[in-house]
This record gives C-alpha cells, structure tokens and sequence, in this order.
C-alpha cells in the first residue's frame, strides 16, 4: 500500500536553516549575564582537552593553507575506524557533507527521499540543486523505513537516513535496517547520519559501517566531531563510503574545505580515549537523570539515544520556550520540525539541568 508522502521542490520551497539561539543575543535582549544554552546539543564538558592542545600547537601555522587533502586526519580516521583511507572523506561539517553529497548526486530531474521531523539540512540542500524532495510521515516518532522505501521510484537518487535521528532521539534498528537496505535499489545512495552514534545506548543500533567493509556501492555513512569530542566550533564532519561513493563528493567539495586548526585537532581528538569515554557517561547519566524529572513534572519525554531530549510540553510551547530564555536558560522550539508542542532540549551538565528543571518547574507553575 502506498504511504502519504509530501512532495515539494525548488528554492521556493526552501526554508533557511534556524540555529540555535546565542548567548550573547539572549544576554543583550534581556540584560543578562548568567545564560546557559541547552538549544544545540552542544558537549557540556567542552573540547577535547587533546584537540586544545593540538590546536594551540598548531597556531604558528595559520598563515599557510591547510592540506588540501586532510592526509594526515583521514589516516587517522581510517585506523580508528579500521578502513581504507580511501574510503574516508572530510568536510565543512556534517553540513558540508551533505551539501557537497547534494550537489554531487543531485539535479533537477533528482529526487530525495527524507523523513517528516528530520534534520533540516538536507532539504534545503535538495531545494538549492532544486531536485524534488519526497517526505515520508515518522512512525512513533522515529523514521519509518517502510514508507521512505516505499516513495523510492526510479528518480531517486539520495536517501537520507538520520539515526538517531534529530530531533526525536529515536533510532530504528538494526533489524529495519537490514529489511530496508533488501528494498533500496542500486540506483539510490544511502546516507546513514550518524552523527550521534557515539551516545547510543542500545545493543539493537545497527552497525552500518558493515555494509561498506562488505562492498556495498550504493551507502554512505557520516559523522561528526561536534558532539562526543566537543568540537562544534571548529566544523568538522567526515563520511565513509567505497572510493566509487566518495569520488564524485570529493569533486565538487571547496579547495580547503577542512582549515589547518579543525585538521590537527581532529586528528589529536581521536587519541583522547578519556575524554570520549567521560563524555558518553556524563550524557548516559544526565539523559536518565533529565527523563526522571520531566516524568515528574508531567511531562511525555521521547525516549532518547542521544544528547537531547524531545519533550512535549503542549500548544502553549512557544510561550515556555520564551518564558525560559528570559530565566537564562535557551532551549529549542519544535516548530520548525513539524512537532509545535515539542521542545528540544539538550542534555547539560548536572548543574546546567538543574536550573532548567529550576526554570522550567517555576513556568510551568
């Protein structure tokens, strides 16, 4: 049976991207000092202490231009992931990637299949090569494998699959994986985001990578340092596919997508074991800590495989979300991923929870 799915295309259909709002602008609108920002599921411990390190070392060197081809940083990946290094690409951000994957793959004759309530980065790179994008419905607020294979037509070019998956938290499994890979022809990329694998706590997550060591030409996965390593400010992002997946990508990427500090501190953040460790357990204990007390609060929480929470607060949403950065403390409205009663908000440190749950428990009074 065919699934509802929505059909949109162009840059007329484009919506830009919303970040997460600053400190510093919620700081002047409200004349505040004391702002936490749990909006962009940034690593409350901050940045790999190694990746300081490196990038300190490697300040001397900011008038040359970095290695155009990241040698040094993809052969790092490549042992840590236990591939080839010619099966690793490096960009400008996950945002990069999937930008360059849009223009590689994409024209307008394309089409794209995504989820409702997804990460909004790939359609608005499918709007710019004004392929068509194809949205599938979430089941139980997670992708629905079923419906995005069955809006695959002869068109499709790019898949998207965010797992887990952003804004909702959810994961689908290694099981819908498997039956949905048996259904996705040749002719369609798969893109598996994974950006927060890292933080996933579930012996069901799939383990994607398996399908490029098994030669698969038509999958792609992609990650990031921004969340575990906390390395968003730099903008680092990587992908693994066969060389065959990843030639047209590296075409049409920029000259010196990847700059000399993001380089030295990637390949330095792949080496901090502790500082990754103490991230996923901070995040595993907050995330637990932070379900509990919105369950006593009242509040429905999504269960969650990363370093955000989806929790629905009700129609009134958007007034607690303003009600919330006058107290200082800036969390992100849902509105923008089709979810206008949902309010994501990002797994802090226990001091920074504490005032949220303060915060929140005093608006919602």
């Amino acid at each position: 049976m065919t699934k509802h799915v929505e059909h949109q295309s162009g840059l007329d259909a484009l919506a830009p991207y919303v970040p997460g709002t600053p400190i510093e602008q919620v700081q002047r609108q409200y004349g505040l000092e004391d702002v936490i920002k749990l909006a962009s599921n940034e690593n409350p411990l901050g940045p790999s202490p190694r990746a300081l390190e490196a990038i300190r070392d490697a300040l001397p060197k900011l008038n040359l231009y970095p290695d155009g081809e990241s040698y040094n940083l993809r052969h790092a990946l490549a042992d840590f992931l236990e591939v080839e290094p010619d099966h690793v690409t490096v960009g400008n951000g996950a945002d990069g990637i999937i930008m360059q994957t849009c223009m590689a793959y994409l024209d307008e004759d394309s089409e794209v299949v995504v989820s409702r309530s997804s990460f909004p980065v790939y359609d608005i790179y499918t709007h710019v090569m004004r392929a068509e994008l194809v949205k599938t419905p979430l089941k139980n607020y997670g992708l629905d494998l079923d419906a995005m294979a069955d809006a695959m037509t002869p068109r499709t070019k790019v898949v998207f699959v965010c797992n887990p998956n952003n804004p909702t938290g959810t994961i689908v499994t290694a099981d819908e994986v498997a039956a949905f890979m048996t259904r996705v022809p040749d002719h369609v990329l798969v893109v598996f985001d994974e950006a927060y694998y890292e933080l996933v706590d579930s012996d069901a997550y799939p383990r994607t990578l398996r399908y490029v060591r098994e030669g698969r030409p038509n999958v792609m996965v992609m990650r990031t340092f921004s969340k575990v390593f906390g390395l968003a400010g730099i903008r680092l992002g990587y992908a693994i596919g066969l060389p065959e997946v990843l030639a047209p990508i590296n075409r049409v990427k920029e000259p010196f997508a990847v700059n000399l500090l993001a380089q030295a501190a990637g390949v330095a953040a792949l080496q901090d074991t502790d500082f990754l460790r103490q991230s996923v357990a901070t995040t595993w204990r907050e995330r637990r800590f932070l379900c509990s007390q919105f369950e006593e609060l009242g509040l429905e929480v999504i269960p969650s495989q990363t370093n955000f929470m989806l929790v629905e607060v009700g129609p009134n949403a958007p007034e607690i979300q303003q009600a919330l950065l006058r107290r200082g403390v800036i969390i992100r409205p849902c509105a923008c991923y089709d979810l206008p009663h949902f309010l994501r908000i990002t797994v802090g440190s226990r001091e920074q929870n504490e005032r949220l749950l303060s915060a929140l428990e005093e608006v919602l009074s």
